[in-house]
């Protein structure tokens, strides 16, 4: 007996020290190159040891409007697509728990009684033909011993899953935060070309109603009032189709927010806005490999590995176990008394011969890897066209928005000299016609060159990770560990 005991105890040592037979994991070369792109639509990038990455940026430190934070955390409350999220992550967690104690044994208690009645001529003469047998154990049914580390491979794959779906929810966190800060943007852009359009529309009526006069004194032609007709009518168009793009937008973030959001906390302009603080750029794209697109595209690598190691371990002996200790007797009141003890262990190795499929699902272990770092490497090129798209806006935008606002200056006095060279009659009103659509065309392109502004701050910030809850700001979640 204590010779057994001594092998059992053996074998688990064994179990726990065994190899797990996974190729050692080594992080693919990033395919992109290690500076950000430069040129003369970027800007130089200075130097800033100490700021925060957009990782390390809370939202609530990037989106410094009140208004827009509170609709933001209304959205991260209610809405569904987060929930979702969160709750395959509860799914992940609960799978890895499930495969992680696979390692360990389960105890079963079991109780049993009953009786059997024999034919007579089955039995010797003499012998009861009523027999009756009760037993209690207490013991561990077919334990796998982990000698080659198959489960402690699914156990890490799962891990992996888990970390994964992790990082898969932060992505949908940082993508609802910056689609309700672009929604509340675009929001406060359209309503601002809607107040463009409702005052271009009392210029023109004004402007109308004067050359209306003149027609009525003779002073003016027909063609002139024709044409101050065309853009009040121009103008009127415009309000209709500005109205329905705002009620579009609020319905747009309504969606987003998972409610309807409160009239007072929405903007009149861009410039009601507090503007996104500015974020700092890490001089290497290595920063790119801290977003957590391309973080779960690693564990989803990782764990790729650990399924070859489970596959294989599939080569090599299962072995398991099956063990009971307890008391038994044939009648109930002797379950308990001296000599009813029993005790029994049954190991079992099931060494695989042929067996075709286990040398298939190998190579498709094998396969998943290769397709699991094509898609880590994809993501990291993604990122980086992403970012380098965003900085080719922030390097130009400002350029664009200065040469608009000179276009806006100047169409603005066109206009003036136009309008007093037809009130004497020096002009048509066709120049005025002219002058005020060019003017009209170039206050809307100031409007959205702001917008883009904006919204390219916003972009940055996601694209670099920016807007997703760390570890550290999740209290509530349970550490895990993957234990080798």
């Amino acid at each position: 007996m204590k010779t057994n005991v001594f092998l059992l105890l053996s074998g688990i040592a064994v179990c726990i020290a065994g190899c797990k037979m996974a190729p050692e994991y080594t992080r693919p070369e990033a395919p992109v190159p290690t500076a950000w792109p430069t040129g003369e639509a970027y800007e130089e990038i200075p130097a800033e040891p100490n700021a925060p990455t957009a990782v390390e940026l809370p939202w609530r430190e990037f989106f410094t409007d009140e208004k827009l934070q509170q609709v933001i955390e209304t959205a991260l409350d209610n809405n569904r697509d987060l929930r979702l999220a969160g709750l395959n992550v509860e799914l992940a967690r609960s799978l890895y728990h499930i495969q992680r104690d696979e390692l360990y044994p389960a105890a079963y208690a079991t109780a049993a009684g009953g009786e059997q009645r024999s034919s007579a001529d089955l039995m010797p003469p003499g012998q009861s033909r009523t027999a009756k047998q009760y037993s209690v154990n207490l013991g561990i049914l077919s334990w796998e011993l982990d000698f080659f580390g198959r489960l402690r491979n699914l156990k890490d794959q799962a891990l992996q899953q888990y970390l994964a779906t992790e990082q898969a929810q932060r992505s949908a966190q940082i993508l609802l935060v910056s689609s309700v800060g672009n929604a509340y943007l675009a929001l406060a852009a359209d309503r601002e070309a809607l107040a463009l359009a409702e005052d271009t529309l009392r210029t023109q009526e004004a402007a109308y109603r004067l050359v209306q006069r003149q027609y009525e004194v003779g002073i003016a032609t027909e063609l002139d009032l024709r044409r101050a007709q065309t853009p009040v009518d121009t103008a009127r168009r415009d309000i209709a189709a500005y109205t329905q793009l705002v009620a579009q937008d609020e319905n747009a973030l309504n969606l987003l927010v998972g409610s309807a959001v409160a009239a007072d906390l929405l903007p009149s302009h861009l410039g009601s806005i507090t503007p996104p603080s500015d974020i700092s750029l890490a001089l290497s794209s290595e920063a790119l490999l801290d977003r957590p697109d391309i973080v779960a595209a690693e564990h989803q690598l990782q764990g790729a590995y650990a399924n070859i190691g489970a596959a294989r371990a599939a080569f090599f002996p299962s072995i398991s176990l099956t063990t009971m200790f307890g008391t038994a007797s044939n009648e109930l009141s002797g379950l308990f008394e001296s000599g009813s003890d029993t005790w029994s262990y049954a190991p079992q190795v099931a060494m695989p011969i042929f067996d075709a499929r286990t040398w298939s699902a190998y190579e498709v272990t094998k396969a998943q890897r290769d397709l699991a770092v094509a898609e880590y490497e994809k993501a990291i090129q993604n990122a980086f066209r992403e970012v380098a798209d965003a900085l080719a806006v922030r390097g130009t935008v400002d350029r664009q928005i200065a040469a608009q606002q000179s276009l806006v200056n100047a169409t603005s006095e066109t206009y003036r000299l136009s309008n007093t060279r037809y009130d004497k009659g020096l002009d048509s009103y066709l120049s005025v016609l002219d002058a005020q659509r060019s003017l009209y065309v170039t206050q809307q392109g100031l409007v959205y060159l702001r917008l883009a502004k904006l919204g390219n701050q916003v972009t940055l910030y996601t694209v670099l990770g920016g807007g997703g809850d760390s570890a550290a700001d999740s209290p509530d979640r349970e550490p895990v560990r993957s234990g080798k």
